[in-house]
């Protein structure tokens, strides 16, 4: 009888499992992500992004077994955990230097075939002979189309899929006015989109060479077709004039004999030549120099002056005969308390060399706070240290209350003066908790891009730069403008100096913590 109980046991605790009401939550939560996982599995099989489908496809089955399995219970903790890291941070990173080493950026953004058909319909114009077609302007997740009647059908396409027979569309007269599936554009609609639909081309059928619609005045549309020839078995583009433009897959373009491209281009891959770039380019050496010099020396200074003054605070407000502490501590972490970017616009009006209250303060001094290269660092580091300086004080504060008071006092007794107790016993003691919060600070400011962008937005410029850099520029404000403000966006150059980036504060921060483990002799 003994041992039909024991086998009994595990089967009426397993069986008492579906009856809880967190088994059903469970069970409900489960079949909502694996609904959410089937439908992106779903979607990516069209767009073939087999890496997506397969990091679904084995996130869900991990998850299935971790959650409905009894013998993966720290997995259950852990697996969200792990599943964020990856996109997050694995896929991010690896995304990044995938990037770094292509030639990504404007004009370069897609497949070689996407830019063949993108330059045969730049260069295009109107098929003489060929018939008009009254148009209706149509849009489907998003997208702009064009609905016409061709031979007697209903047809409706857009920009990446051509011209296809549509059912149950509405046909009025020789114009469609309703399509299933599609919004029709109101005249209103049109005219607030109006340079996307002129710029709009459909392709009549998947072959690009047969033309395509479009329209000068969303009302009626022609066929067009490119006045260059394109000649698949040689791979090359030919203009009106007889110039021949071949392949160069160094550069992702077709590039003629005299240098000229034509444009779009394509993704490739450019090897180091982004890491180079730097170095290679004069006027983008200088700068760059500069720049990296200034992110040290700005990253440095910043933790220097907030720990110091954060630290003189927290050691005069922690003396039991200053009256007060309480609320002094308190009006002492107001500054932490606002959104740094909400503070550092604060600081740009007032430090404004016409209207702001600094120098009207002076006496109504022209000074040029965030003009000039020097001034508009002072500025920088003034207004980081306002901000800075209360989250130095409150963890020293608390650091320096963790410090056994014995230890003071055997200092006292040996004889040591003020100044040697701090140096000697308080000091040491402190740098062993907060030497990593330190090295993190560091870390941050080395990439504090709000303070930059919002204060001076890396400006004063520097002239004769290739892409558009300023002297209070850090890195990571750098990169921003490459991908993004300098006209052109180079995210291949940016990503590249991002990886420079994560190299140089990685090795930093090992140094640091290396360092920081001679403290811990100290205990």
């Amino acid at each position: 009888m003994t041992e039909k109980t024991d086998s009994a046991e595990p089967r009426l605790s397993h069986a008492r499992d579906y009856t809880r009401p967190g088994f059903y939550a469970k069970l409900v939560l489960m079949a909502l992500i694996n609904a959410f996982g089937l439908y992106g599995i779903m979607v990516s099989v069209p767009r073939q992004q087999w890496l997506v489908l397969g990091f679904l496809a084995v996130t869900l089955l991990v998850a299935d077994y971790v959650y409905f399995s009894k013998r993966a219970i720290p997995a259950k903790y852990l697996l969200p955990g792990l599943v964020f890291l990856l996109v997050y941070q694995v896929y991010v990173m690896g995304s990044t230097a995938w990037v770094a080493f292509t030639n990504y950026g404007d004009g370069h953004n897609d497949s070689k075939q996407a830019a063949i058909t993108q330059i045969l319909k730049a260069s295009d114009r109107r098929v003489e002979g060929t018939s008009t077609y009254p148009v209706t302007v149509v849009e489907k997740d998003g997208e702009l189309g064009f609905a016409v009647v061709r031979d007697g059908h209903a047809e409706a396409g857009t920009q990446n899929a051509p011209l296809a027979e549509v059912q149950g569309a509405v046909v009025a007269g020789t114009r469609v006015t309703e399509v299933p599936g599609w919004n029709v554009l109101s005249p209103a609609d049109v005219q607030a989109r109006q340079k996307d639909v002129l710029e709009l081309r459909v392709n009549l059928s998947d072959d690009p060479t047969q033309g395509w619609l479009r329209t000068d005045n969303a009302s009626f549309a022609y066929v067009a077709k490119s006045a260059l020839t394109y000649d698949a078995a040689a791979d090359t583009f030919t203009d009106p004039e007889g110039k021949v433009y071949h392949t160069d897959e160094s550069v992702g373009a077709f590039v003629a004999s005299d240098g000229s491209q034509l444009t779009p281009g394509w993704r490739v891959f450019v090897g180091t030549k982004n890491f180079t770039e730097v170095f290679n380019d004069s006027r983008l050496t200088g700068p760059f120099l500069s720049i990296m010099a200034w992110t040290f020396a700005f990253a440095i200074l910043s933790v220097l002056t907030t720990f110091a003054l954060g630290l003189a605070l927290a050691v005069i407000y922690n003396d039991k005969r200053v009256r007060g502490r309480t609320f002094y501590r308190a009006i002492f972490l107001l500054p932490y308390a606002f959104p740094a970017f909400l503070a550092a616009l604060t600081w740009k009006g007032m430090l404004n060399r016409e209207f702001g209250i600094i120098n009207q303060m002076l006496g109504g001094a022209n000074i040029a706070w965030l003009s000039d290269g020097n001034l508009a660092k002072l500025a920088i580091l003034g207004v980081n240290l306002w901000l800075g300086f209360p989250y130095m004080f409150l963890v020293s504060t608390g650091a320096l209350q963790a410090i056994p008071a014995e230890l003071t006092e055997a200092a006292i007794m040996d004889g040591a003066g003020a100044w040697r107790r701090f140096r000697s016993v308080t000091l040491p003691m402190l740098m062993v908790s907060l030497a990593p919060l330190l090295i993190a600070c560091f870390a941050f400011n080395f990439n504090n891009f709000s303070l930059i962008y919002m204060l001076t937005g890396g400006g004063p410029n520097y002239s004769g730069a290739p892409v558009l850099i300023g002297e209070t520029d850090i890195l990571i404000s750098m990169v921003y403008s490459i991908a993004f403000e300098s006209g052109g966006k180079q995210y291949g150059l940016a990503s590249a100096l991002s990886l420079l980036i994560f190299v140089v504060v990685g090795v930093i921060a090992w140094l640091g913590f290396r360092q920081t483990r001679k403290l811990e002799e100290i205990m």
